[in-house]
């Protein structure tokens, strides 16, 4: 399911609140219908008011959406970055949240065939529900700065999933020593015949993922990650230069884009 529906604006209560490292947590919401009927998935996102003492809401991306009864359930994996965020991972269970979604479009998983999952660091997270819950055999390359910041509860349900999960940390912590870019390289010098290879991550990792993706091949989407204000396309704060000269925004016209039409080298 790639494109969102109009976005809903709704208070959505705390089901679950799990800290996962020193500046990262697991949050789950009684998401109202916003999955059943509204179409929110994993790889979107939801604008959520962080305190009244904010202007902006944060743009927090979807782990995990469940059709629930009475209310569908979000999962929300997210890191404490400023005020913002920081006044997030102090609410607790059963306290409710002003929230806006779903907006942005995820990836487009519709053709049959093999996927390749590739995440950075708080990357990982918008790429679980296609870990769980692909149609299709999925591999995935996970990295992280270190084993530290390596979510395991999350990584643990890519590994039960996917037919082969990679590991690299920046420092050798756990997995690989290294970046992903060269775990990608690696499976796809075995077998290039994935139907498209899925990146969310960092910018640089993102070119990196597409260069090697290019080199043999293989179609590649990427998850761009911006700073936003308004989250429905207003403000024009996410900009993103595509190789044809046009300006596209993450929150309206992705976060997912085709690597190809992304120009990497503004």
């Amino acid at each position: 399911r790639r494109g969102s529906a109009v976005p809903v604006q709704q208070v959505c209560k705390i089901v679950e609140m799990t800290q996962l490292d020193a500046d990262t947590w697991w949050m789950v919401l009684e998401a109202g219908k916003l999955v059943e009927q509204h179409g929110l998935r994993g790889g979107q996102f939801l604008h959520i008011k962080c305190g009244d003492n904010q202007l902006l809401r944060r743009p927090i991306s979807v782990a995990r959406t469940q059709c629930d009864d009475p209310e569908d359930t979000a999962a929300l994996i997210f890191e404490v970055r400023g005020e913002g965020t920081r006044w997030l991972s102090q609410r607790r269970v059963g306290e409710k949240l002003d929230v806006l979604g779903p907006l942005g479009n995820g990836f487009d998983v519709s053709k049959e065939g093999r996927y390749l999952l590739v995440g950075g660091g708080i990357g990982v997270p918008p790429l679980l529900e296609l870990g769980e819950c692909l149609s299709w055999p999925r591999t995935a390359v996970l990295g992280f700065r270190t084993g530290a910041k390596a979510f395991l509860p999350v990584i643990s349900r890519f590994a039960v999933h996917c037919e082969k999960t990679y590991l690299c940390t920046d420092d050798g912590s756990l997995g690989r020593h290294g970046l992903v870019d060269a775990q990608v390289r690696d499976v796809l010098a075995k077998d290039s015949s994935f139907t498209a290879v899925l990146a969310c991550g960092p910018k640089p990792m993102l070119k990196s993922v597409a260069k090697v993706s290019a080199e043999f091949g293989v179609p590649c989407q990427v998850s761009m990650e911006e700073r936003m204000g308004c989250g429905v396309g207003a403000c024009l704060v996410c900009a993103v230069a595509m190789k044809d000269g046009m300006v596209k925004h993450v929150c309206k016209d992705g976060p997912v884009f085709d690597a190809r039409e992304v120009d990497w080298d503004v």
